[in-house]
């Protein structure tokens, strides 16, 4: 059974929780995340780099934003089309659900709802809203591994999703030495 909830601090878009032992941290006002896997037809991957000020360095990240931060009745599909075209300047022709998930439970509630992005146009700079600072990279899959390797060489942070892109590799058997 479990013990009762005390918000420790709360502010406009975070709140830490204790709940017996533990501290963790929540978003304020059921706010919730989209993350978009957006491949174009020449299996290019959009990923997005920006500031990200706990980190104090860049991350490369797959583009996502808020689901109902300022609007109301937002969903998730909206906030993903919304957020394509505001960060990377990509609209697409479908949006389809990939589920939800949490990328780090042992500390924070937040999870997101991961969709994919298909039917890719590009239709302006991207970059986000004032203030964002974001650059788009539009990087083909099969160079994800060094691109990814190239910026963590520079400094760069990496989010946890994008292992999604490199999974496969990360998980192929290493090469077996040739038999005698």
């Amino acid at each position: 059974m479990s013990e009762p909830r005390e918000i420790a601090w709360a502010g406009k878009w975070i709140m830490a929780i204790r709940e017996g032992k533990w501290e963790f941290v929540s978003r304020t006002r059921g706010i919730e995340a989209v993350v978009i896997l957006a491949i174009d037809d020449a299996d290019h991957v959009l990923l997005v780099d920006q500031y990200r000020v706990p980190l104090g360095r860049r991350c490369i990240e797959l583009p996502a934003g808020l689901i109902g931060d300022d609007r109301a009745g937002d969903t998730p599909m909206a906030a993903a089309r919304r957020e394509l075209e505001e960060e990377t300047g990509y609209s697409c022709a479908q949006v389809e659900d990939l589920g939800f998930f949490h990328a780090s439970p042992g500390m924070v509630t937040e999870g997101f709802t991961l969709v994919r992005a298909r039917g890719l146009q590009k239709i302006g700079a991207g970059g986000g809203v004032a203030g964002e600072d974001i650059l788009v990279h539009r990087v083909a899959l099969r160079d994800v591994p060094d691109f990814v390797a190239a910026k963590r060489a520079e400094g760069f942070a990496v989010d946890v999703k994008i292992l999604l892109l490199l999974a496969h590799g990360m998980l192929a058997s290493p090469p077996q030495p040739p038999r005698a």
